[in-house]
Parts: C-alpha cells; structure tokens; sequence
C-alpha cells in the first residue's frame, strides 16, 4: 500500500474542511476515495465542488462495506463518534475521529475496549497538539528543569458565538443532539491540552450556567476550580459570549511561570526554587530573582493536515500518532466531571462515577427539545474549521 484510500463519514464543516486539504495535496499519502452522509446538500456540494472521482454514500455503513476504503475518518455529531468508531473496528478499518471522542465517557471506555482488541490505527483529531506553543510548555514543564506545577490557569474566552450560530442546527446547543456547549463542542482541545501538559487533576468543582447568555438548553458560561495529587491547584473559565475573548495559559512551577497569550510563550525563571528560598530567606518582604524571557520555539502548528498526515504515517510506516484514540477519554472525563459537579452542586473526585454522569445526562436528553424553524446552513468546501 502506497496511498490510504479514505472514506469521510459526515461532509459538514469539519468533514469538508478535511476533503478540501486532502483534495488540494496537502496530504499526499492520502486519497479520499468515498464520503457518506445522510443529507443529500452536502453531497450534492461534493459533487459540485470536485470532479475527481469520489463516490457518495446516503449510508455510513455501505461505505464501510463498499471495499473502496482503507482508513475512515469520522465527522459527525458527538453522540455517533464512538459507534462510527467502532463499525470501522469490526470491519479491521482504520479510524481517525473527530474531537470529542464522545459525549461520554462510559460509551467511550467502550470503544477504546474495543479498539485494543482490534489491529488497526486508532487516531483523534487532538490538532492543537501540533501548535508549537503547546508542545513547547509540555517539552518544560515535562522536563522537571522548573520542578513541580503549583498552579494552573486558563482563561479561554475567545470562543465567541452569537444565537445565530446556535439556529444554524436543530441538534446544536441541545442534551439530544450535542450533549453539551462549550466543553463538549469548543473547548475539548483546550480540556485536552491542559491535561497534556498539565496531568490529570484529581478533584473538580465547576459553576455552569446553562442558556445563561444565549436560547439554548447547554452550558455557555464555565468556572471550573481543579486539584491535582502534589496540591496544586487550577482554574478553568471559559464562555461563547464574551467578546473580544482571551486565550491565556499561565503555569506556575516551583522554580518558575510559563505564560502562552497572543501567539507567544514567555518564561519568568527563579534564581532559586520558592520551597528552597522561602525556608532558607531571613528578609521578610524578600522574593527570588526571576529572569524574564520569550520562550524560542521551532514555529511550526501543522494543525490538521499534520494530524492526518501523522495518521497515513501510522498506517504505512507504524510511526507515532498526534494523538492516540484512545487519549481522548481524558479531556471528555473533565468536561464530564464539570456537568455532574454543576448539575449536583458538589465537588467531583476523579475517577468519575461514569454510571452517575450517565444517568443524569439521560435525564436531560429526555426532556431535551430540538429547535424548530432554524436557519439551515451548509458548510462550504472551503473547509473553516470551526465547530
């Protein structure tokens, strides 16, 4: 095999977004040879859009069967991301899904069951942890050159959408359709990275306000405080409605604080480690010295198109992966953690009682209403990547 012949379940806005990189070259160790929907528009923009020879399917499951596929990447709404998954599993289909793995997380310990009793490449479309930001905080804070984290902070408000947005779908912003707001649908490669470069927390105490800024039935404004196993401590804050938005990391180590905002990393780092200086100091209102400097990154965000093209290397060569599969459990356990600790008014240990998170979003699906006389709106093949 010399080329992955690709099939894209769901030609919305993520799933074009894909087919016009891999159309346009940009992966050249990918063909897309078949797309399925269940909405005859899209493939009709298809259609239109290319003349090469893609073949359309009315039906997920005749494309998996058709033999005209190697690979599968998955697009569709978030309840359906692990059932695609697991179809191409039984049918030794390698598979590469969109975030989030799921809606939650008691479906998607299924399919990451599923998927280590399978012999395929198992993939999530985690396109953030290409930035060179992100990698480069992970590389220091990994290194242990800045000791231990003492706290974490994360402002991420610049995830602006206005009610129109929300009447561009009737499953959009409802417990039925999505499952979730800005969590689920904007801010899972945010829970991702925090976790990546951060580690697991192991206690959650969220605030959400559901509807609070826009007619919708889900979470559009997030507070989140967290606690990791060493003590320290990090806050979440997130929302659709603020605008102009901020996007700011800050990372305070024991001997240091990374800040990533506005395209850059910047580093303040101690003369000596704040443990070590606060026993041994005898002047009361004394602090370490901090050098401060402007992180040196390679520049490069692959985005995307490295995700996929990580993934053709997987399959042909068995090289790494962006992100496997089955890490995309971790940022779906916190976004989880947020609904249960605001829907019962408590704090959240982890692991999380994922029957008890199960239950009560049943709760809310059942009463959950899809939107009527919305704004219909195909996604061009232009491909804007945003959910």
């Amino acid at each position: 095999m010399s080329k992955i012949r690709l099939g894209i379940i769901g030609v919305g806005n993520m799933g074009t977004g894909h087919l016009s990189n891999i159309m346009s070259g940009k992966c050249p160790e990918i063909v897309a040879t078949a797309v399925a929907d269940i909405n005859p528009e899209r493939l009709r923009l298809v259609e239109e859009s290319y003349n090469e020879n893609i073949t359309q399917f009315d039906s997920a499951e005749e494309m998996l069967d058709s033999g005209l596929i190697d690979a599968v990447l998955v697009c569709t709404p978030h309840y359906s991301h692990p059932q695609y998954a697991m179809e191409c599993f039984k049918r030794n289909l390698h598979v590469m899904v969109e975030k989030p793995a799921g809606v939650y997380t008691k479906q998607v310990r299924e399919m990451n069951e599923m998927a280590k009793k399978s012999d395929v490449v198992f993939g999530m479309m985690f396109n953030q942890r290409t930035d060179h930001i992100y990698r480069k905080m992970r590389e220091i804070v990994s290194s242990g050159i800045l000791g231990q984290i003492r706290r974490t902070n994360w402002i991420i408000t610049n995830w602006y959408r206005s009610q129109a947005y929300y009447n561009s779908g009737d499953w959009r912003a409802t417990w039925s359709g999505e499952g979730g707001g800005v969590l689920l649908n904007q801010c899972p490669h945010n829970l991702d990275l925090w976790q990546w470069i951060c580690g697991m927390p192991t206690k959650i105490q969220a605030h959400c306000h559901f509807g609070k800024w826009h007619d919708i039935e889900v979470e559009d404004d997030v507070s989140v405080y967290a606690e990791y196993a060493n003590g320290a401590t990090g806050v979440f804050v997130t929302t659709t409605a603020d605008t102009p938005g901020t996007n700011r990391l800050e990372i305070t180590l024991e001997r240091g604080k990374l800040v990533s905002e506005n395209g850059k990393l910047f580093l303040w780092e101690l003369s000596q480690s704040e443990p070590e200086f606060s026993k041994t100091n005898t002047i009361p209102f004394a602090q370490p010295e901090a050098k401060f400097s402007e992180v040196e990154t390679d520049g490069i965000s692959e985005q995307h198109v490295g995700v996929l093209n990580a993934f053709a290397g997987a399959i042909l060569r068995n090289t790494p992966l962006i992100a496997g599969g089955e890490e995309g459990i971790n940022g779906l356990t916190l976004s989880n953690a947020m609904h249960l600790s605001s829907w019962l008014n408590k704090e959240i240990a982890l692991p999380l009682d994922e029957d008890l998170y199960y239950n009560e979003l049943t709760k809310r699906v059942q009463n959950s209403r899809r939107k009527e006389n919305i704004a219909s709106v195909l996604a061009d093949t232009t491909g804007t990547f945003n959910a």
